[in-house]
């Protein structure tokens, strides 16, 4: 669904990222991981035309930089690791923005708008607050907004920036688990930005790792995610560290 080919970004004369390759395919989660400065946020300002690079990005063989911003919206959904939220506009309001691209006038609407602002309502657990402001929610529900927003878009791919930041664990569980429901309807793939490896591991299929813009290994998660391969991106045993917290439970 999505191949990414020698992709470099450039920034001040450095390679923020290095020729870096990877794809995923239809009914896939991806997870790129790596340590602070690996270039994962990068990428998908890149796949998303938001950053200038070298090398290709494909979405189902179709070069992206092809597609005008509105059909690229229908096809592949961002949700980025923070939003500004300066108006009171309710929750609906907030998710009607992700139909945009299927407006064909100011005063416009498509004919599904509504069935999709209320899947993406009943699928994030919503509806009771769909009037609500976004300004009187709590973190957790307004990440949960923009999510809608984004599956309101109704698109093959998504794209996730750090999913769960700075939400506690009851949020945390629920973000990755309603992603992993949207996943289950054919034609759909994801890419996750995800810092919290036991995330990765729990609800990835595949992974890329990377460190210092390059790629150390791409593959299905257990492989990717193995002790030989962390180690050295982390500059830790990341397994003992890992097992160690895990003991303060017992």
């Amino acid at each position: 669904m999505l191949r990414v080919e020698n992709l470099t970004v450039v920034c001040g004369g450095a390679s923020i990222v290095d020729h870096v390759s990877f794809s995923v395919e239809e009914g896939r989660w991806l997870m790129i991981v790596g340590p602070n400065g690996a270039g994962k946020s990068t990428i998908i300002n890149a796949v998303t035309q938001g950053a200038a690079y070298s090398g290709r990005v494909l979405f189902e063989g179709t070069d992206v930089s092809q597609f005008k911003p509105s059909q690229l919206a229908k096809k592949i959904g961002t949700l980025t690791q923070n939003h500004m939220v300066g108006y009171a506009y309710t929750v609906e309001d907030v998710i009607r923005l992700g139909r945009y691209a299927y407006t064909q006038g100011l005063f416009s609407a498509a004919a599904d708008d509504e069935t999709c602002i209320d899947q993406a309502l009943e699928l994030t657990g919503l509806k009771e607050i769909r009037g609500q402001s976004i300004l009187t929610l709590s973190g957790g529900e307004l990440q949960r907004t923009f999510l809608a927003q984004v599956i309101a878009q109704d698109p093959k791919l998504l794209l996730l920036d750090e999913l769960a930041n700075h939400l506690d664990l009851l949020y945390q569980k629920q973000m990755f688990e309603l992603v992993q429901t949207w996943l289950e309807a054919p034609g759909r793939a994801v890419v996750s930005v995800v810092h919290d490896l036991s995330l990765a591991k729990r609800f990835g299929t595949d992974a890329v790792l990377l460190k210092k813009g390059q790629t150390l290994s791409f593959g299905p998660v257990e492989q990717v995610l193995s002790v030989e391969r962390l180690n050295p991106a982390y500059d830790m045993n990341v397994r003992e560290w890992m097992l160690n917290l895990l003991s303060l439970w017992k």
